[in-house]
């Protein structure tokens, strides 16, 4: 069994953060550049697990090269190369660890908002929803169904979080008292833009993507997209030979350990409780099933 990376640790780079999943590094000398590399740790309910799951970082560093060259002509991205024999002559130390499971990108001053786009009703969304059907400013139609299609997607922006903290869905009216209209009209139209092309190619691949959060950055006074794109740890993946509104539904990402960790005594704040193997193997399965449908490799 793949021994899985919990955590890197590169001491001829500056480790600038450690997210849930990624350790951004800056390069000595590189000021415009940042090195990401994805861990196979695993969050579940804004809590890292203990227990990781191998190889998940190769898995979403795959998803995210697949889909930034597929949407590069509805915005720009901030990749460089993820050929490792291209980067920094600093990093090539560490180029076995970081074969696979990182990218060089450039650095770019991330949005304070998260940019959520929701084909689907689900997760919060349909929490609100049975409590009120105005969810986040949007009028949402009567009598819709858990899973079911919204007529339209929607841009459904939230507060950025700190570690260990849940985000907060916002109104547009909001994000556009934090960024203003012009950026606010850009930032809409972007994601909508990324949502619709991924979602038709996703469909056609069997996998529908219920929602996902896309991460911006500006550069140069520009909207670029950063971070990891479309994966199973950012987008709610279900089968379409399965899908039957009404119910919650199958899934490619961690909804699979959110179901098990929701069958448990545990109030959702650290510490986790241990995974079992079956349950790290299984979640492990479910990601690599959604890589091989979405990008048709083995």
């Amino acid at each position: 069994m793949t021994t899985p990376v919990i955590t890197t640790d590169f001491p001829a780079l500056i480790l600038k953060h450690r997210g849930k999943v990624r350790d951004m590094y800056e390069i000595p000398g590189h000021d415009d550049k940042l090195l990401m590399v994805a861990t196979d740790r695993i969050s579940a309910y804004d809590v890292i697990m203990d227990d990781a799951i191998p190889g998940k970082g190769a898995v979403l560093t795959e998803l995210s090269l697949f889909w930034f060259d597929l949407l590069g002509d509805i915005v720009e991205n901030h990749l460089i190369t993820a050929d490792v024999d291209q980067y920094p002559v600093e990093c090539q130390p560490y180029a076995k660890q970081l074969q696979g499971r990182s990218m060089l990108v450039k650095k770019t001053k991330p949005l304070s908002i998260e940019c959520i786009v929701r084909g689907y009703i689900s997760g919060s969304f349909w929490s609100a929803y049975k409590k009120d059907t105005v969810v986040c400013g949007f009028n949402l139609p009567q009598g819709m169904r858990e899973s079911d299609k919204f007529p339209e997607p929607l841009f459904t922006p939230s507060t950025k979080a700190e570690l260990g903290d849940h985000d907060e869905n916002i109104s547009l009216q909001q994000m556009v008292e934090i960024v203003g209209p012009q950026k606010a009209e850009e930032i809409n139209r972007i994601c909508l833009g990324l949502y619709q092309k991924a979602a038709d190619y996703a469909r056609s691949r069997g996998i529908i993507i219920a929602d996902t959060k896309f991460e911006l950055g500006e550069l140069d006074g520009r909207l670029i997209l950063i971070d990891e794109v479309l994966t199973p740890d950012s987008s709610r993946f279900w089968p379409v030979d399965s899908y039957e509104p009404g119910k919650s539904q199958p899934s490619f990402d961690k909804q699979f350990l959110r179901d098990y960790l929701s069958t448990l005594d545990w109030d959702k704040t650290p510490p986790p409780p241990p995974l079992p193997e079956n349950i790290t193997e299984k979640t492990k399965l479910r990601y690599k099933e959604a890589v091989q449908k979405i990008t048709g490799k083995q």
